[in-house]
């Protein structure tokens, strides 16, 4: 890879870098609101911004969620009191008392938010899925007699949970024996483990197999596998750039990224989700300042992005970061663990969404878990990438190769939705998910519900704020039969709390119509509908007209 030693050459960028769309953010008033964040428009970047906007919730839901974490905090401080003076039991680890000279392995103030929040509401994480997670699931009851601290089950069932929460965007996590036959096949032809790595004695053919069907789908000249989708961007970014690097990262970016990019040693500086002027800002200061002190030129500059942010349901404004990429002479690592096989008309994630040269990425990662039903990920790009990653990535010399039935899985799925297997199963699915994705989030915002991300996202975050609301609304779903995922503080803004919906296109219309009238009823129990805009019924996006996916 060259090194970015001189200065770019000043000018324009071309027309998809057009000033008013860099700006971000809108400062038109509404209501109580504050300025809109990332609200793109309509201009020559793209259609798919026009759609994209984050409304922020009165100004009274704010301070009601501090209060209320402030209150939760108070009490948590009390609890604490009554356990330091032997009138309440603590069920967390804690330092013996023979011991108590010794450096602590337990912070007391670090496990502070576990002990006092956290196991408040632990019920409603980790529930044991007892069946296949397709569109529907069944849950093991389980029961606290300690306020959540333990768990027992009670043998019995919570069946036909419909299932909002799961990656199975194209509805690929399925049982079906027709679909399923080439696995169990490959199953009993290699066995289930491979038990080596790839460079010694697990290389087998339907890894080749996959790894050019791969690089045939995302029209690439070359693509590597790996078993594991976390480990494919943690173990694969520290063999890409190192000390005296600088890697320009998204603050959404996902920590599968931000620990590959800290275990490289390469200088990290983060940019405002989706502000193109605040990348362009770091870039250009990169590029003239130089590396601290010594103001030597960085040897490689790396941005890295994600096709679609999995907590937002944002798209990456990739037509703008390819421009500025070239104008600075930086390379693009794009994350799609989310966006491949579930945005673009065929599937082939944000690079055909928004019409662009799959070349324009100079290193192009996914994973299995998501659109394909089945685990690990991929690094597509150049030839040359592919095969000096082949010798260089911890995760190709020292893992265990891909299990023989998972890689039959992603090629089975693949296949299906390239095509190649003679149906047209495969682009049903895509175009049944992105018509369940327009219904579902066209409705929430007719109801009222204040949802983040773009149009095209099957990824659909529900504002829900206060903390104590996030707790009775994923109760309230799971009553109604309704698996959801709620997300709070830290792994979103205090201010933030959400529920996170998946979208499938093995929902049925039926299902998600069962799911939006409960929605609506527990919205309107929790006064959960924040929103002040007001939105026009589109009548082509309700008919009565589904299909149903081929069995």
């Amino acid at each position: 890879m060259t090194r970015t030693a001189a200065l770019m050459p000043n000018g324009d960028l071309n027309s998809q870098m057009n000033r008013d769309d860099l700006k971000n953010g809108n400062n038109k008033k509404n209501g109580y609101h504050k300025k809109e964040k990332n609200c793109a428009r309509d201009g020559a970047a793209g259609k798919q911004y026009r759609h994209e906007c984050f409304e922020q919730a009165p100004m009274y839901v704010a301070v009601m969620t501090y209060l209320g974490f402030g209150i939760v905090t108070l009490f948590g401080y009390f609890r604490d009191f009554l356990r330091a003076v032997g009138l309440e039991k603590c069920n967390l680890a804690q330092e013996r008392e023979e011991q108590k000279d010794f450096v602590p392995l337990y912070q007391d103030f670090e496990n502070f938010y576990t002990r006092n929040l956290y196991m408040r509401v632990r019920d409603n994480w980790n529930r044991p899925v007892c069946s296949l997670p397709g569109p529907v699931f069944d849950l093991m009851e389980r029961v606290s007699d300690d306020y959540n601290w333990t768990f027992r089950l009670t043998g019995k069932t919570i069946d036909n949970v419909i299932n909002m929460g799961s990656y199975n965007y194209l509805g690929f996590a399925e049982n079906n024996t027709d679909f399923l036959k080439t696995v169990a096949d490959k199953t009993r032809q290699y066995g289930v483990g491979v038990c080596s790595t790839r460079q010694e004695m697990g290389n087998l053919s339907i890894h080749e197999e996959l790894e050019q069907l791969v690089a045939d789908f995302l029209r690439v000249e070359s693509s590597m596998t790996f078993g594991m989708g976390f480990a494919t961007n943690s173990m694969n970014i520290p063999a890409l750039v190192g000390k005296g690097c600088l890697i320009l990262s998204d603050e959404l970016n996902h920590t599968s990224l931000i620990l590959g990019a800290r275990l490289s040693g390469a200088t990290i500086r983060v940019f405002k989700h989706n502000n193109m002027l605040s990348l362009e800002k770091m870039l250009k200061d990169a590029v003239c300042s130089g590396q601290p002190r010594t103001h030597r030129p960085w040897r490689k500059i790396l941005i890295m992005v994600e096709g679609i942010y999995s907590m937002e349901g944002s798209l990456v404004r990739l037509p703008e970061i390819v421009a500025l990429k070239k104008k600075y002479k930086a390379y693009l690592y794009l994350d799609e663990a989310h966006s491949i096989g579930a945005v673009g008309p065929t599937g082939r994630g944000v690079t055909e969404l928004f019409h662009l040269n799959p070349a324009d990425v100079d290193v192009m990662m996914g994973t299995f878990t998501k659109s394909f039903g089945a685990a690990g990920g991929y690094i597509a790009g150049k030839k040359d990438l592919v095969d000096y990653l082949r010798s260089r990535s911890h995760s190709a010399v020292y893992a265990s190769a891909m299990s023989p039935p998972v890689t039959e899985q992603i090629i089975r799925a693949m296949k299906c939705i390239m095509g190649l297997d003679g149906s047209t199963v495969g682009i049903g699915r895509i175009q049944q998910l992105a018509e369940n994705t327009r219904y579902f989030r066209a409705r929430l915002k007719e109801m009222g519900f204040i949802i983040y991300g773009n149009d095209s996202s099957p990824v659909v975050p529900i504002l829900l704020y206060m903390p104590g609301k996030v707790v009775a609304f994923c109760r309230a779903m799971l009553e109604r039969k309704i698996g959801v995922v709620v997300v709070g503080f830290p792994a979103t803004p205090i201010t933030e709390a959400r529920a996170r919906f998946c979208l499938s296109a093995a929902h049925t219309r039926d299902m998600l119509d069962q799911v939006l009238h409960h929605l609506n009823e527990v919205g309107d129990a929790l006064c959960l509908k924040f929103s002040r805009r007001k939105y026009s019924p589109r009548p082509e996006l309700y008919d009565e007209t589904d299909f149903e996916l081929d069995s």
